[in-house]
């Protein structure tokens, strides 16, 4: 995944609970990598030469189920087939035939799964953790990507502040957790100006994204917040307020390409 992972947990059971949740891990980027040979690289050199692949990894499949999911409940703003690169390339070129297990694409494409792998595999292993019976634990994944298991070890939710990506010592939002996930997207930050990093891209029409702004997503899905922090960073503004409507204490989006006020469209 290319980035920290930190685990923590607190009470009983004992060290094999965590070696299972580190396991659980380790497949899912095994699964889904596109930096090393994997299920996923497989996939891709099918579909990017025009033929149908069969969908053997279990992990690779229960993912591709989740993304189509994603894709609807996001308005097609969370795509991990869009590619600046290649114009019209989208989910709505594939056919993921669940019954069967095999996909097809309509023209060359690739998967880059990007932040949904991080919550994906912290969601396998905090359910990993729960099976076992540990009652509160902490699990994240580069700290923009974070589940909780039960409550805070002292009782309660589990506090986060979230900071403000401009001005240092201030706070864009708080939020407490219990058995719930965070995710945090931005094109702010140190992070942002890697030189491999690919261009934000809307999906719904091949428009880069260069507004700065931080979109945060709780959900008691690891998985889900990534896409729905994901698809508030690209959303244009109607899609933005659709996405928003009814979720005032569970997602936020703060722009700060505008001159008024705080920058914040919703909360």
């Amino acid at each position: 995944m290319g980035t920290r992972i930190e685990l923590h947990r607190f009470g009983t059971p004992g060290d094999d609970a965590m070696s299972e949740a580190r396991r659980a891990i380790e497949a899912v980027d095994d699964a889904l990598t596109i930096h090393r040979p994997s299920a996923t690289t497989t996939l891709n050199e099918c579909l990017m030469v025009g033929r149908e692949a069969a969908i053997d990894d279990p992990l690779l499949f229960d993912a591709l189920v989740e993304i189509e999911a994603a894709y609807a409940l996001t308005l097609g703003l969370f795509d991990p087939v869009a590619d600046a690169r290649t114009p019209g390339a989208g989910w709505h070129s594939i056919s993921f035939d669940r019954d069967k297990a095999r996909v097809r694409a309509a023209q060359p494409v690739a998967f880059d799964f990007g932040g949904f792998g991080k919550g994906f595999a912290l969601d396998r292993a905090s359910d990993l953790l729960r099976d076992a019976g540990v009652t509160s634990a902490l699990l994240s994944a580069g700290e923009s990507s974070i589940v909780v298991v039960g409550e805070h070890p002292l009782g309660g939710g589990w506090p986060f502040s979230i900071p403000d990506p401009l001005r240092p010592g201030h706070v864009l939002v708080e939020v407490e957790l219990t058995d719930a996930a965070l995710s945090i997207s931005s094109t702010l930050g140190a992070g942002t100006h890697a030189p491999d990093r690919a261009a934000m891209i809307r999906p719904v029409d091949g428009a880069i994204v260069t507004d700065r702004r931080t979109a945060i997503a709780v959900d008691r899905s690891g998985a889900r917040a990534e896409v729905m922090s994901t698809a508030l960073l690209v959303a244009d503004a109607t899609r933005a307020d659709g996405l928003l409507n009814g979720h005032q204490t569970r997602r936020f989006l703060f722009d700060f390409t505008r001159e008024e006020g705080d920058g914040r469209l919703a909360s």
